[in-house]
């Protein structure tokens, strides 16, 4: 038997190294570790991502991830959360603390045993984590036995982990150790507390904000933008989850096992739609002003489904919703803008033809009859429809679309006529007490599955294609959110545990010699938090039914 393996790096370099050596000491041999300014923080082995503990057993190909590549940009985030539960553990030893959802570059934390954060608290943290930085811990990567695992995590107060342990059934348990401080393992951490000392807490409502640079600023910290709106709907979610007692993956999966999920189905459905009723109501005590509902969000955040459920309750309230195309207004295809690949970027708002647009709804909100366009996808061109439109009274247009909050798409449409809605799946479910979901997976999954599903897209296809789509969303939507006139959430606390079989099934096709394996893999560990729902306990009309088929509604 070799006691050696071949390793090989960038442009086809090789060394034959012996087996068990980690990828740290063999980029550590071959300089990549010099760099103090960009600092390796992790490593793709076969395309996998690891830690810079990981042992190599077999031939490998190694690569360094950067502290400020996209991998390792979420590698050091983790990374900050874990050494802030660390400082938090030795400053407040009997405070629960719970990470919330993100506020622009940003974690939300509160306590969960307290009314509030005190800023003197605050300060603390921030000082036992700079103390942290300085000494340069190392942070690493071990196993326990799942008893030892399940007793340390219930000593250590952390109860959701406890809970999500419960529902689990390996031998050995992954954690993360950094002197006497243990956090269970959700990928792979910075090999030391030293390259962590880019951030900054910040007192915030009852709680406080673990701020990060952005991606594309990696040495900086931008200033605080506050999103009040969206804050006050996670707010309003979080409270609603915790009188079901259902705010971890761990309280989720209790349900689902012992036969209680349904019946959560239901209430989770009936809270969705209560709010659009609510949303309803409100543009109904207004309709002697609101002319135009525009409906904006982020890739697979529901807002096709979302906007015919809007437009059923509103018919209850004796309004008529005639639904608007953008898709029909697009700009002849040789006039098209490009992206900064030379690819057609039909999500530019230069590739609508805002004048015509403009022009229609002015024509229709004066009583004139309109010939709508029809946009042919095979010729790239717009032609005159068969559909000619007059507004009556009590009619009331529903523009969907990802320009729905830019001012810069209804120029000529007065302020008073319009009626912004902002849909997002904004979860308020954690995996445990440490560990967000976040907002952009759980659309992922949501889109792998419907391309799947609606496409015959391979989840090779949706991840390749992702970066793109994100790139679009922090362009053409996200800059937007706070002009909406009132948000809407549509994430459902159980629709993970729906669609895991769906999304595992598209994810295992991706294998280790394609170059978004390491990110398929993250999916699938992230999905192996969560025991399995039956499909047929989904309503017909829920907009999770958008995704995994079988709707009641016509797309």
């Amino acid at each position: 038997m070799s006691h050696t393996i071949t390793v090989t790096f960038t442009a086809g370099h090789t060394r034959q190294l012996p087996v068990g050596i980690t990828t740290g000491e063999v980029l550590a041999q071959n300089g990549y570790l010099d760099n103090t300014r960009r600092p390796v923080i992790a490593s793709l082995v076969n395309n996998d991502l690891t830690s810079l503990s990981y042992p190599l057993e077999v031939n490998s190909s190694v690569l360094p991830v950067s502290i400020d590549s996209p991998e390792g940009v979420r590698v050091c985030r983790r990374s900050l959360c874990f050494m802030l539960a660390m400082a938090t553990n030795t400053v407040l030893p009997d405070a629960q603390m719970v990470i919330g959802h993100s506020i622009g570059d940003g974690y939300y934390y509160y306590f969960r045993n307290r009314e509030a954060a005190e800023r003197s608290e605050i300060e603390r943290i921030a000082t036992e984590m700079q103390r942290l930085v300085d000494a340069g811990l190392p942070i690493e990567r071990k196993m326990l036995g799942y008893n030892e695992a399940l007793e340390h995590f219930n000593r250590s107060g952390m109860t959701d982990t406890a809970t999500l342990l419960e529902h689990r059934n390996q031998a050995k348990v992954a954690v993360y150790q950094c002197g006497d401080y243990i956090d269970i393992s959700h990928g792979p951490l910075a090999p030391s507390t030293r390259v962590l000392d880019r951030f900054e807490l910040l007192p915030y409502k009852n709680g406080f904000l673990l701020r990060y640079p952005s991606e594309h600023q990696p040495d900086t910290i931008a200033p605080f933008e506050d999103n009040p709106l969206l804050f006050s709907i996670y707010q309003e979610y979080r409270r609603w989850g915790e009188v079901l007692g259902i705010g971890s993956a761990g309280s989720l999966n209790h349900r689902t096992l012992t036969g209680s999920i349904k019946q959560f189905i239901w209430i989770a459905e009936a809270l969705h739609n209560k709010k659009i009723d609510a949303i309803a109501d409100q543009i109904a005590q207004q309709r002697d002003r609101i002319r135009l509902i525009t409906v904006a969000g982020p890739s697979s955040s529901g807002k096709t489904t979302f906007a015919k459920k809007l437009a059923i309750q509103l018919r209850v309230y004796g309004l008529h919703p005639v639904p608007i195309s953008l898709d029909d207004y697009f700009v002849p295809r040789e006039e098209t803008p490009l992206d900064e690949h030379g690819n057609y970027d039909f999500e530019a708002l230069e590739a609508i033809d805002v004048e015509l647009l403009n022009r229609h709804l002015v024509a229709l909100f004066d009583g004139l009859e309109v010939q709508l366009p029809e946009f042919n996808f095979k010729t790239g061109r717009r032609q005159l429809s068969e559909h000619y439109l007059r507004l009556h009274e009590n009619e009331v247009l529903i523009l969907e679309g990802i320009h729905g909050l830019n001012d810069a798409l209804l120029p000529r449409i007065p302020e008073q006529a319009k009626y912004r809605i902002y849909v997002s799946a904004l979860t308020q479910l954690n995996i445990d007490d440490h560990t967000r979901i976040s907002t952009t997976d759980n659309r992922l999954i949501r889109r792998l599955v419907r391309d799947h599903q609606f496409l015959g897209h391979s989840a090779l296809d949706t991840l390749r294609m992702w970066p793109n789509v994100r790139r679009g969303e922090n362009r053409n939507i996200f800059p937007f959110q706070n002009s909406a006139d009132i948000a809407f959430n549509s994430a459902l606390d159980y629709e993970l545990g729906v669609l895991k079989s769906h999304a595992v099934r598209v994810l295992l096709a991706v294998k280790a010699n394609h170059e978004v394996y390491h990110e398929a893999m993250r999916l699938l560990s992230f999905l192996e938090n969560f025991v399995e729902i039956p499909e047929k306990y989904v309503p017909a009309t829920s907009i999770l039914r958008e995704f995994i088929g079988d709707s009641g509604f016509k797309y």
